[in-house]
């Protein structure tokens, strides 16, 4: 063998000296490496996780302060405490059947008004895109049609479509709506500039720009846009239920009984239900979002 060649054996920068690693096999440095990893992993999931569970503790511990300390034992009823609420509105049989049933119509109803008012949201908002004048002739009857008090307008609908399950869907619709045509709009018109010039260069058409282009440029808008509208479409079924009772109970609808009755525990327990029923809707159109956008598009990652 020449002279100064160890046939590969000698380990880099220490002449002489035969390496004993294998390839495949992690060496030490790979171990602070790997605890560091899990290390932020724990340190992340204790910031995301923490925090909301601080936060529900805090509101608990108020929740029994004000009903033992502040209210008088005949005026509890105004504010069961939490155990009372688990009990009668959770743990009781009958009732946790009854708040989960009427959950499902308002479910049914509150995602039927989603999705016609995100698709009459959207393709309105195309429609203003492509034209001046469509958008200056439409857009302020869609912020008038969402300044009018919904509860003005909710026996008009009664009046003209009954008292079931479409009377109620369209409150959702006229609720939910606006929010799908301003982010919408808003994100087909901040197209970056320099893409649109790209676009002309190559004497792109308009719908071919548009389905290539603007759309998937606003597609974080549009998904704000369902977040925002799912929140509220939530809010338009359980108004609905308050006034049209026919056919399906809704969770509106019993929430009002609950209130006459004076049943304080099934009635926070029924409000609670359909806060989470909103707060699942919410992070279904973030994950949806995440997982369409967040490929390609700061908004949606983290």
């Amino acid at each position: 063998m020449p002279d100064g060649d160890d046939g590969g054996l000698t380990a880099p920068g220490r002449p002489g000296v035969a390496s004993l690693e294998r390839p495949g096999v992690a060496g030490p440095a790979a171990r602070p490496r790997g605890r560091a990893r899990a290390g932020g992993l724990a340190a992340r999931a204790a910031r995301t996780v923490l925090p909301p569970f601080a936060v529900f503790a805090a509101v608990i511990g108020v929740w029994y302060a004000v009903t033992y300390w502040f209210l008088a034992p005949r005026r509890r009823f105004l504010l069961p405490p939490p155990h009372e609420v688990v009990s009668e509105g959770f743990l009781d049989r009958r009732t946790a059947d009854e708040i989960l049933t009427a959950l499902g119509g308002t479910a049914q109803v509150a995602l039927t008004g989603l999705a016609i008012a995100a698709g009459i949201g959207i393709l309105s908002a195309i429609l203003m895109s492509q034209a001046r004048w469509i958008e200056n002739s439409f857009y302020p009857w869609a912020i008038l049609l969402q300044t009018i008090p919904i509860l003005a307008i909710v026996p008009l609908i009664g009046f003209w479509l009954g008292y079931g399950f479409w009377s109620r869907t369209v409150v959702c619709v006229v609720i939910s709506m606006f929010p799908m045509i301003t982010n919408t709009l808003f994100g087909i018109q901040s197209v970056d500039a320099g893409h649109h010039d790209l676009f002309t260069l190559r004497r792109v058409g308009r719908w071919r720009r548009l389905l290539r282009l603007e759309l998937p440029s606003a597609l974080p808008a549009i998904f704000v846009g369902l977040r925002i509208s799912a929140g509220l479409a939530v809010i338009g079924a359980i108004v609905g239920d308050f006034f049209f009772r026919r056919g399906d109970v809704g969770i509106g609808a019993l929430i009002d009984n609950y209130t006459r009755d004076l049943s304080s525990g099934p009635l926070f327990a029924a409000i609670i239900v359909s806060a989470l029923f909103g707060l699942v809707v919410f992070w279904f159109f973030g994950l949806a979002a995440r997982l369409v956008v967040g490929p390609w598009h700061d908004s949606a990652r983290g």
